[in-house]
């Protein structure tokens, strides 16, 4: 019997965080490799000390509910971390403010997080933790299958054509050959007649000058 393939184990994933431009950026994903393509970041982060893992209770369930989806809040912030976050405070009342120089909130202090009363347990931080990674890998099984039934479609529909095409040449190759054959039939059938004619017109040739002599000599 044939050894079944054994399953691909899950990867853990991990919440990461970081803030480029105006937002502080989290995601759950499962190595830093995979954050910062989420990101779109063009070097490594993690390295310059501008990215990092984090156990933020609240950061890491609301990424985990939505697994490989960047969230964002405000820079420097201490809100919820959402899909669509709002520009910082400052930026919006400083462009409301045309004379009032603007603040840098690169240099703003960053809000050390609110402490929650309630902390999730190892135990439910680890099952949250499956459960996000079984999500994140059920949807790229479930765009691998969608990728396996696209070019599946694209075969059939390729073997299709390129039946329809050898029919076509097949039926093209029998009309050409019938054609030959009636035209090799019709030069044959007129270089007979071309000969008959031929004879014809020799042996009335020979036929009309006894004819004519005849003529002659009854005129005489």
């Amino acid at each position: 019997m044939a050894k079944q393939a054994k399953s691909k184990p899950k990867r853990k994933l991990k919440t990461y965080q970081t803030s480029l431009g105006f937002y502080d950026q989290a995601i759950a994903a499962p190595s830093m490799k995979a954050a910062l393509e989420a990101w779109g970041a063009s070097s490594n982060l993690f390295h310059q000390g501008v990215a990092r893992e984090t156990d933020d209770p609240d950061i890491v369930a609301a990424t985990m509910a939505k697994p490989g989806v960047v969230l964002r809040r405000p820079v420097g912030s201490d809100g919820r971390f959402t899909e669509s976050a709002e520009l910082p405070t400052d930026l919006v009342e400083n462009e409301a403010r045309p004379g009032r120089k603007a603040k840098n909130p690169a240099k703003k202090p960053a809000k050390k997080p609110a402490k929650t009363a309630k902390k999730a347990s190892r135990e439910e931080d680890d099952a949250a933790a499956r459960k996000a990674a079984a999500a994140f890998e059920k949807e790229e099984r479930r765009r691998e299958a969608e990728r396996r039934k696209e070019e599946a479609a694209r075969a059939r529909a390729r073997a299709r054509r390129d039946k329809a095409v050898a029919a076509a040449e097949a039926a093209l190759d029998k009309a050409r050959r019938e054609h030959d054959a009636k035209a090799e039939a019709i030069e044959a059938e007129r270089a007979a007649l071309d000969a008959r004619a031929e004879a014809e017109q020799e042996r009335w040739d020979k036929q009309r000058l006894k004819l004519e002599q005849a003529v002659r000599r009854a005129h005489q």
